[in-house]
C-alpha cells in the first residue's frame, strides 16, 4: 500500500510516498529556517505564504523521485494538528483536493503521532509495546505506545517544552535560531560549571517543567551582566543541556522500570540532540534497555512521519478527518 503524506505544521514544507508505513520512497522537505532565521522565531504568517509557493513543486518531486503517479497512491494523508492555523490549512487543502480528485481515500492525522512512526521508518524491526519520549519544540509528552499509533499518556510538559526552552535559552543568549542545534554543538566543547535545577515536579508525577530552569539561565545571565563578567557560552550551554537531558532520561527510565518494558522511542526535535541520546544509551547499557531514534533528517517534520502514521490509521479504520486543529495533542 502506497501512502501520499503531506505535512505543513509549522516551517517545513513536506511530502513523501511510502511503502506500508515502513519504506521510504520519496521524502521531500523545503525548509524555512533561513527565513524565519532573521525573526529569531517563526512568523505565522510568512510560513504560511511560503507553505502555499511550496507545496505543488514539492508534490511533483515527491512523485517523480518516488518514481509512481496519483493512479499508484492508495491512501492520501496530511497533518490536521497540532501547528500553526495557516500553516495546517495549506497541506490539508492539497491533500484533500488531491482526494477529492483522484477518488482515493483521505485521513487527517495527528502530527505528533507521526513523530513516533518516525521510528518505524527508520527500525522496520520496532515492534509495540515500549516506552516513548515525545520533544519537540511545541511538546513533550511521555507515553507507553501500546500498539502502532495507540498510547497511553503518563506525563506532559506543564509550561514550556523541551525545544521551546532550548530556543528561548538560545535567544538569551544570543547564540541564535533554532536554538536545539547550536546549544548542542557548544555543550560539546564546554564543561557543566552552572548550577542549575533539575524541576521533579511532586512525588510521583510523570509530567515536566522546563519553565523554572529557563529563568535560572536568564538569572545567571542577568547576574553576570550586572557584575560586568563574561558568560563562557560553551560552559552554559553544556550546564543547561545537561540540566534538561537528567530530567528527561530520569523520569523515562522511571516509567520504564514502572511497566516493566525493555524498549525507549526517543522522538521529535530534540531526539537529535547528542546529548540526550548518549545519556538515554549509557543509562540503557545499564539497565538493559534498548533505545531508539529516528535518522536526523526524520526527527524534525517531514512528510515520511505523516504517510507512515497516515497509513496505520487508514489500516485502523479512523475517520477522515478535515478539520485543522491547532491545539489537537494526544490527550
Amino acid at each position: 500500500m502506497l501512502t501520499l503524506g503531506i505535512e505543513s505544521s509549522c516551517d517545513e514544507t513536506s511530502v513523501a510516498v511510502v511503502r506500508d508505513g515502513r519504506e521510504i520512497l520519496s521524502n521531500i522537505i523545503s525548509s524555512q529556517i533561513e527565513i524565519h532565521r532573521l525573526f529569531g522565531g517563526v512568523v505565522p504568517e510568512i510560513a504560511s505564504r511560503k507553505h502555499v509557493s511550496a507545496i505543488l513543486p514539492v508534490l511533483d518531486l515527491a512523485m517523480e523521485e518516488a518514481q509512481v503517479s496519483l493512479d499508484d497512491i492508495d491512501v492520501i494523508a496530511a497533518t490536521r494538528g497540532p501547528g500553526l492555523i495557516g500553516a495546517l490549512l495549506v497541506g490539508l487543502t492539497a491533500g484533500r483536493g488531491l482526494s477529492l480528485a483522484t477518488g482515493k481515500p483521505f485521513v487527517g492525522v495527528n502530527h505528533i503521532r507521526g513523530h513516533i512512526c518516525a521510528n518505524y521508518l527508520t527500525h522496520p524491526e520496532l515492534e509495540p509495546p515500549f516506552v516513548g519520549l515525545i520533544v519537540s519544540g511545541g511538546h513533550t509528552y511521555l507515553i507507553h505506545v501500546d500498539d502502532y499509533i495507540d498510547f497511553t499518556l503518563y506525563g506532559k510538559t506543564r509550561d514550556d517544552a523541551a525545544g521551546e526552552a532550548f530556543d528561548k535559552v538560545a535567544r538569551a543568549m544570543d547564540i541564535g535560531y533554532p536554538g536545539g542545534p547550536v546549544i548542542d554543538k557548544l555543550a560539546k566543547e564546554g564543561e557543566e560549571t552552572y548550577s542549575l535545577p533539575r524541576v521533579m515536579l511532586e512525588e510521583g508525577s510523570w509530567d515536566f517543567s522546563f519553565s523554572g530552569l529557563k529563568t535560572a539561565v536568564l538569572n545567571e545571565l542577568n547576574r553576570a551582566k550586572q557584575r560586568g563578567e563574561a558568560i563562557r557560552k560553551e560552559d552554559m550551554a553544556c550546564s543547561f543541556q545537561r540540566a534538561v537531558t537528567d530530567v528527561l532520561t530520569e523520569k523515562t527510565y522511571r516509567l520504564v522500570r514502572e511497566l516493566g518494558e525493555d524498549k525507549i522511542v526517543l522522538a521529535g526535535g530534540v531526539s537529535a540532540n547528542s546529548g540526550l541520546r548518549a545519556a538515554m544509551e549509557a543509562r540503557g547499557r545499564e539497565e538493559g534497555v534498548a533505545v531508539y531514534y529516528p535518522d536526523p533528517v526524520l526527527c524534525t517534520d517531514n512528510g515520511a512521519m505523516i504517510a507512515s502514521v497516515g497509513y496505520y490509521s487508514y489500516r485502523k479504520g479512523e475517520e477522515a478527518n478535515v478539520f485543522a486543529d491547532p491545539n489537537l495533542g494526544l490527550d
